[in-house]
């Protein structure tokens, strides 16, 4: 009796490894009876926003003093950009800021030690000034060109620090959607050629994933970002963006 259930139980045990394997080796070709195509979508454009901005200080030991001569000095950087042939409202003052200044001092005490003191050293007050423009091809022609001629307001005692040029799309979901679409389309046809010399029949869409949303300079040889790449300095720009598509095959 226990040698027809030991028999029984090995029997069974075939049953269920033989069904095990079997399985496996049938996943196995469901894997293999696919393919996995990757299609490029991009788009050269020309950048249709500008920002770009700048700051010029004045410091003094006293901060009502510090505070009239940066008023002064915005003045004088108005009238600078207004005879540049900008209206007030192309361009704007951000708040004065404040900052005191500290100087380090080296001195000796009757014991030869050497010591270190913060003395202030007055304060500093800053002011920026920016310029912006979107889908206005005259006003951001005029923001370039005038922010390589503002070393000409050293001549009335303002050094003016300016900040690069940024370039940005304003319509980005748009670009991105028609890329997406664009790389779909040519991940289908790559894949519709690679079956058809192979004398096979391309299946249903199995799975479809999307790469990262990348914009270079146009020319740009710089490599993906597994995090995406936004240039901001390049006014001409390459957008890209990769999409995966995986199918069955008949």
């Amino acid at each position: 009796m226990e040698k027809i259930k030991s028999s029984i139980i090995i029997g069974v045990a075939i049953i269920i490894t033989a069904w095990i394997l079997g399985k496996s080796f049938q996943d196995r070709n469901k894997n293999l009876d696919s393919i996995s195509v990757i299609g490029l979508g991009t788009k050269d454009f020309v950048s249709d926003e500008i920002l770009w901005s700048g700051s010029f200080t004045t410091t003094s030991f006293d901060i009502k003093t510090a505070y009239n001569k940066i008023v002064s000095d915005q003045k004088i950087v108005s009238e600078f950009f207004l005879s540049k042939g900008f209206k007030e409202g192309e361009f704007s003052f951000g708040a004065v800021n404040f900052q005191k200044k500290f100087r380090e001092v080296r001195s000796e005490g009757a014991d030869s030690q050497t010591r270190y003191e913060q003395v202030f050293d007055g304060y500093v007050a800053t002011q920026t000034i920016s310029f912006s423009a979107k889908k206005n091809l005259d006003l951001m022609k005029r923001i370039e060109e005038v922010s390589s001629k503002t070393s000409e307001l050293v001549n009335s005692g303002i050094e003016l620090s300016s900040n690069s040029i940024q370039y940005t799309f304003s319509d980005l979901p748009s670009l991105k959607q028609s890329l997406i679409e664009k790389a779909t389309k040519d991940a289908n046809e790559r894949a519709a050629k690679i079956v058809k010399t192979a004398d096979g029949d391309l299946g249903k869409l199995k799975r479809a994933s999307m790469g990262v949303f990348q914009i270079t300079g146009q020319g740009s040889t710089e490599d993906d970002s597994y995090g995406g790449i936004n240039d901001t300095y390049s006014k001409n720009k390459t957008a890209r963006i990769t999409v995966r598509l995986e199918y069955e095959l008949d």
